[in-house]
């Protein structure tokens, strides 16, 4: 039997999900909702969002609610009558008139093993505490914030270089196998949610710009964390020379001479900076309102010298 759902999602993320669920056999994605065209590049120009463009290409109804309870969303869900609404990286909260439309509920793909990290940002938190192994579950969407019963769990290392870019787009591959497997069972009836445990809960919220700030007087695996957790967004950053200096990848280097905390040492072909413990080297450096370059043609460039520091 075919299953009809509509799927909820907005940002690339989704994209490997509502691919799967589209080629699929056993799945009829009958609409997508997602969130409202936005602004954004240079221009300050509205576009649709990932999830809408790949839904208009293979000729699938786009829904846009300013809000999930709408009453004229709500009108159209039903009309839709689908099986089961998949959601995944949606980014909006779905008011429980909403939840009770699908026969078979709503069921997120959400980018950890549940209990831990439930929030807007689980793979950053991941990352940024030094969590070893990570992964990603389906859940069926309750009232409170990522609490839901667990349908299923797939697991993934986190690799001592991974951004949370690199690491998500991982998971947005295994995790909608994951997802595809959960509908069916669930459509089967082979697959039962099971409650989350009491222990092991902990909450990743949305990080900020400010939360990006690096501070150099923290060690130097507190600094490579923090990086590579804000690396594509929302982008580590700190100031030099009074303007705010964007940061990619940073690498430890416990074999360097020890640096004061935020010092830079730019030699022919690094540049180190120093932390409360070793230095660390810089990868890419974006300058205020320039391109992205290396930190050797960064520190060229900028004529750094050797009072020159990171505040």
């Amino acid at each position: 039997m075919t299953m009809r759902l509509v799927f909820a999602g907005t940002p690339e993320t989704a994209l490997p999900s509502l691919r799967t669920l589209i080629d699929s056999p056993r799945h009829e994605v009958v609409a997508v909702v997602t969130r409202p065209d936005a602004q954004s590049g240079r221009g300050r120009k509205v576009h649709p969002s990932p999830v809408a463009e790949l839904a208009e290409e293979a000729g699938i109804e786009v829904l846009r609610p300013e809000k999930a309870g709408a009453p004229e969303f709500l009108d159209r869900l039903a009309e839709l009558a689908p099986d089961c609404c998949p959601v995944v990286a949606y980014g909006a909260l779905l008011p429980q008139a909403t939840l009770d439309v699908p026969r078979l509920g709503w069921i997120n793909l959400h980018f950890s093993i549940l209990p831990a990290w439930r929030g807007a940002a689980p793979v950053q938190h991941a990352i940024l505490h030094g969590d070893e192994i990570t992964g990603a579950s389906t859940f069926q969407i309750v009232k409170e914030l990522d609490a839901g019963p667990v349908y299923g769990v797939v697991t993934e290392p986190i690799r001592p270089d991974d951004t949370s870019g690199t690491l998500l787009d991982r998971l947005a591959v295994s995790g909608a196998e994951l997802l595809a497997a959960t509908l069916d069972g669930v459509a089967d009836g082979t697959l039962e949610a099971r409650p989350q445990p009491l222990d092991g809960v902990s909450v990743a919220p949305k990080v900020n710009v400010a939360d990006a700030q690096v501070d150099w007087s923290a060690p130097a695996m507190r600094v490579d964390r923090l990086v590579r957790a804000c690396t594509p967004g929302p982008g580590a950053w700190s100031t030099f020379r009074g303007q705010r200096v964007k940061l990619g990848p940073v690498r430890p280097v416990p074999s360097a001479e020890p640096l004061p905390p935020g010092a830079i040492a730019a030699g022919k072909d690094t540049v180190l900076v120093g932390t409360a413990t070793h230095p660390v080297e810089l990868g890419e450096v974006q300058p205020q309102g320039k391109r992205l370059m290396t930190a050797g043609d960064w520190a060229r460039g900028a004529r750094v010298g050797g009072d020159d520091r990171f505040a």
